[in-house]
C-alpha cells in the first residue's frame, strides 16, 4: 500500500519529512500542502508533483475539503500544533506530529484524547527514540547486560551557532510566541530518558537553569545592531556574517541558509542579513529562552537522572549518554555511533557499531533517526498496527508532562514531588 500525505507547514521540518517520498516513492507519497508562502509552494508543486487544488494557503483553508489523504503531517510552529492536528484527526486522518506537540500540558492531552477517539494513529517525533544508538542502548539495557539501572547521565550539546541561530534570532526565542527551550528543544531528550528507563514511574523532580549570556548588558559598548554594521563583528564568535556568509561561500545551499530566505544567493542572503531578525545582534534581539538548564529525576525504584541542555558547545545536537548499571555500564557519543559496554564481572569492553542499522541507510536528519520514525510511522499507517511507532501518544504525554514539571521546579525553585501534587503547565 502506498500512503498518502498533507503537509501541513512546507519548512525545515515539513520539507524533511517530505523527502522521505523522493527517497520511496512506492511507499509514500506527497499528495497536498498547506503552505502560505508561494515560494514554497512552488517548490512542493515541482518536487512531488502535487495539484494545484491540493494547494492551500493556510491548514484551516485545507481543513474545508473532504478527506483526500490517508495522513496529515503537522509540522507547522509550536503554538500552532493543536488546532490542526485535531482537525484533521476529527476528519480522519493519521497524525504525524512534530515535536512539541502542543506548549501547554492540557493541549497536549487535547491532541492525544481526540486522536484516540477518532481511532487514528498518533506519532510525535521524538525521533531519537529512532536513533541506532538509542536503539542498541535499549536492547543491551533491556537483556540485562548491565543490571539494574542505578543512574543516567546525559547531554544535549546545541551547538553555539545553532543556539543563535534558532533561540536567539530565531523562530524559537521567545516563550511567549513560542515556548520555553527545554519544551521546544530538549522533549524528546526527555522522551530518550523515559524510554531507556522502561515502565519505571519518575516520582520527583529538580532543575535549574537561566539565560545566562545572551542578554542586553553583555553587549560589547562598541557593538552595532546588525552584524553586517558592526566595526567589531570580526572578533565576534556569533556573527551572523560569519554563520551564514561562511556557511554559503563553503558551499552550503541548505539549511539554516533556507531559513533566511528560500532562493539561496548572495543578493538574498545579503538582504536578509540587512533587514531581517537573522542579521541581528545576539545581543539586541528579543530573545528570553534559557541558554542553559539542568534537570534531575528521581525514579520510583531508587534511580537517578541528571540531564543537561547547554547551548555552548562544539557540537551541534550530538548527544552523549552514560548509564551506570549495578553490573556494567554503557556509554555512547551519537556522532560516533557506537554503543561501548564494560563489564564489571569480566573487566572486559565491547563496542557495538549502530552504523549498520538498517533503518538509517537512506539518511536524513538526527543521523537517520528522522527517516527511521517516518519510515515506522507509514509502515503503521499502510498496515493499521500501531507497534510499529515508538512515540505514540501516551509516551510523548509522559515526557512533555516531566517537561512541564521541570520547568515549574525551575520557576518555582523547589523540588517537585511527582507523587503529591499533579501538574498541568507553567
Amino acid at each position: 500500500m502506498k500512503v498518502t500525505a498533507l503537509i501541513i507547514g512546507g519548512g525545515s521540518r515539513g520539507s524533511a519529512y517530505a523527502s522521505y517520498a523522493l527517497q520511496r516513492p512506492e511507499l509514500f507519497q506527497i499528495v497536498g500542502l498547506a503552505e502560505p508562502q508561494k515560494v514554497l509552494q512552488e517548490k512542493f508543486k515541482k518536487f512531488y508533483t502535487i495539484l494545484d487544488d491540493r494547494i492551500y494557503n493556510s491548514w484551516t483553508e485545507a481543513s474545508k475539503s473532504e478527506k483526500f489523504a490517508d495522513c496529515a503531517l503537522i509540522t507547522t510552529q509550536d503554538q500552532l500544533h493543536k488546532e490542526p492536528a485535531i482537525a484533521f484527526a476529527r476528519k480522519g486522518y493519521h497524525i504525524l506530529l512534530e515535536k512539541p506537540m502542543a506548549v501547554t500540558y492540557e493541549d497536549c492531552k487535547a491532541i492525544a484524547e481526540v486522536c484516540k477517539e477518532m481511532g487514528v494513529l498518533l506519532a510525535v517525533c521524538h525521533v531519537l527514540r529512532y536513533a541506532p544508538e538509542a536503539l542498541k542502548l535499549k536492547e543491551l539495557i533491556d537483556n540485562g547486560t548491565i543490571g539494574d539501572i542505578v543512574s543516567i547521565q546525559h547531554m544535549e550539546p546545541i551547538g553555539f551557532w545553532h543556539f543563535t541561530h534558532s533561540y536567539v534570532r530565531g523562530n524559537w526565542r521567545n516563550k511567549d510566541t513560542s515556548s520555553f527551550s527545554l519544551l521546544t528543544k530538549s522533549c524528546h531528550d526527555i522522551d530518550l530518558i523515559l524510554m531507556l528507563m522502561g515502565n519505571k514511574k519518575c516520582t520527583a523532580v529538580s532543575s535549574f537553569g537561566s539565560l545566562k549570556h545572551f542578554r542586553k548588558e553583555n553587549k560589547p559598548k562598541e557593538a552595532a545592531s546588525r552584524c553586517l554594521d558592526c566595526s567589531i563583528e570580526e572578533r565576534c564568535q556569533f556573527s551572523a556574517k560569519k554563520i551564514y556568509l561562511g556557511a554559503f561561500f563553503k558551499g552550503c545551499q541548505g539549511w539554516p541558509l533556507t531559513v533566511l530566505t528560500p532562493e539561496v544567493d548572495i543578493e538574498n542572503l545579503g538582504e536578509a542579513l540587512k533587514t531581517g531578525p537573522y542579521g541581528r545582534c545576539v545581543y539586541d534581539c528579543d530573545n528570553n529562552v534559557n541558554d542553559n538548564q539542568v534537570v534531575n529525576l528521581q525514579f520510583e525504584d531508587g534511580a537517578t537522572v541528571s540531564f543537561i541542555m547547554i547551548a555552548f558547545t562544539e557540537k551541534l545536537c550530538d548527544r552523549n549518554i552514560k548509564i551506570f548499571g549495578t553490573k556494567g555500564e554503557l556509554s555512547c557519543e551519537f556522532d560516533e555511533r557506537v554503543v561501548h559496554h564494560y563489564d564489571f564481572l569480566t573487566r572486559q569492553k565491547v563496542k557495538h557499531d549502530c552504523r549498520l542499522n538498517l533503518k538509517t541507510t537512506l539518511g536524513g536528519g538526527h543521523g537517520g533517526a528522522d527517516f527511521a520514525a517516518i519510515d515506522c510511522f507509514i509502515k503503521a499507517v499502510a498496515t493499521g498496527d500501531a507497534s510499529h511507532i515508538l512515540t505514540g501518544p501516551d509516551e510523548s504525554l509522559a515526557s512533555h508532562y516531566l517537561c512541564f514539571a521541570a520547568e515549574k521546579s525551575r520557576l518555582e525553585k523547589r523540588v517537585i514531588d511527582l507523587t503529591k501534587e499533579e501538574i498541568t503547565s507553567v
